[in-house]
């Protein structure tokens, strides 16, 4: 069957910006040392990993996985403790960086009739979000999920959290943030916040690791990469767009 000039030409367009993007993300992405060697032969660098991102899934070669090989999904069964080797903080054991980043999951007593605060709190966030988008940029977040649920005639909140920075710089963080812009933490309406949070860091890191639940897995589809990673990988691929658009 003939195509048409038209038809070859978005064809040929749409295959090679899916070529070329995800080449350069290759090349944003991967931090390995293996790819910093390759850079001083950019040219046959380029046209490898174009064969191999064009090569069928059977056809390309087993790479073992590692920190810098974002291409491979990786998992990670982590001890009851929330680390491997017992080593020492600025406030306690550290905990590891998984493929899905640093993280943690904080889960605590709501003080009684506080619920319909701590849901309005979320509207509070997505004001401040809303009229500054870089508000919690400081925090190095991919992402953040509230939960309430109950437990008896009692309610809970789990804050989830999945960040590039590790868990006591969040906390640092975080509470300078707060201090910075005025907001009042969601964390008052819970049981155990220490009312001097905004000059008693210590106290407030140990409400943290006191109601920390380490996960036992962590699964990373793109493992160990950063937020900031993830956001150039999607600059590059719109400049890319932009710059074909320009040739039609």
């Amino acid at each position: 069957m003939m195509m048409s000039e038209n038809s070859l030409g978005t064809t040929t367009r749409r295959s090679f910006l899916g070529a070329a993007s995800a080449a350069t993300a290759a090349a944003t992405l991967t931090g390995s040392p293996a790819t910093e060697a390759q850079g001083a032969s950019s040219g046959t660098a380029n046209q490898t990993q174009l064969a191999q991102l064009n090569a069928s899934p059977a056809a390309s070669p087993e790479v073992p996985s590692h920190p810098g090989d974002w291409t491979k999904p990786a998992a990670m069964a982590i001890p009851k403790e929330g680390y491997f080797k017992l080593e020492q903080g600025r406030y306690g054991p550290i905990f590891p960086r998984t493929p899905a980043n640093y993280g943690f999951t904080i889960i605590a007593k709501i003080k009684a009739g506080r619920e319909p605060a701590v849901r309005e709190y979320g509207k509070t966030i997505e004001k401040a979000v809303g009229e500054t988008p870089n508000v919690l940029a400081p925090l190095r977040l991919h992402y953040l999920r509230w939960v309430i649920f109950d437990i008896g005639s009692d309610s809970y909140f789990m804050y989830q959290g999945i960040f590039d920075t590790d868990f006591d710089k969040y906390l640092e963080d975080a509470v300078a943030l707060f201090l910075k812009t005025g907001i009042t933490t969601v964390f008052v309406n819970l049981e155990g916040w220490p009312d001097d949070w905004k000059t008693n860091l210590p106290a407030v890191i140990k409400f943290f690791r006191d109601h920390q639940r380490p996960s036992f897995l962590e699964y990373g589809e793109y493992p160990y990469v950063t937020a900031d990673e993830v956001k150039k990988a999607l600059r590059v691929k719109s400049a890319l767009s932009a710059m074909l658009d320009q040739m039609q």
